[in-house]
């Protein structure tokens, strides 16, 4: 590899090891800040390619960050761009968690992990809310969509489904819009 390439996949590295060094509660909270890192500084996806992103990620089996860490990858730098992505943003988590549990067995009871941990709680549920108003905003333009989401989310609180299944549904919905848009148009035509 020429030395341009390795500093892609340093770059690469480090980008995605940033968010996973600086987020807490994984998952959806890390969307913001991968959101920035990959979309705004970077510029490596523009908003509707990190939508696309979001939602190949979401349905798919293991963790949103890790991922939306392989996709971006493959589409900057093939697999090698996966293997420095993937490596970037699990390191920290990796290295963190090994650091507790040699320290819970000591420090485990203690009031200042504890009160730590109740002052994380409410950011992480801020950088959620955080993240789905920055990707509703791009994602929700119109009514149908609008609809689509307030039911998905009334569908969620009322059964609590497995989010494989609202996915999946909302997947038909949009397939299934987008073939009555083609037979309308074939009617037009006609």
């Amino acid at each position: 590899m020429d030395k341009l390439g390795d500093l892609r996949h340093i770059t690469l590295f480090l980008s995605f090891a940033k968010v996973g060094a600086f987020t807490f509660g994984g998952g959806i909270a890390m969307l913001p800040v991968i959101q920035r890192e990959i979309v705004e500084n970077r510029q490596w996806l523009n908003h509707e390619e990190f939508v696309d992103v979001l939602a190949v990620a979401q349905s798919g089996p293991g963790a949103i960050a890790i991922n939306t860490a392989i996709l971006t990858g493959y589409k900057l730098l093939g697999a090698g761009g996966v293997l420095s992505a993937t490596a970037g943003v699990v390191a920290p988590s990796f290295l963190i968690i090994l650091l507790i549990a040699a320290l819970l067995p000591e420090y485990g009871q203690s009031p200042i992990l504890s009160s730590f941990f109740m002052g994380v709680r409410p950011a992480v549920v801020a950088l959620i809310l955080a993240a789905a108003l920055s990707v509703g905003k791009k994602v929700l333009l119109d009514r149908a969509s609008l609809a689509l989401a307030g039911l998905a989310l009334i569908v969620s609180l009322a059964l609590n489904p497995h989010p494989a299944v609202l996915i999946l549904s909302a997947a038909l919905v949009g397939l299934g819009r987008f073939l009555a848009a083609k037979r309308k148009a074939r009617t037009d035509k006609s």
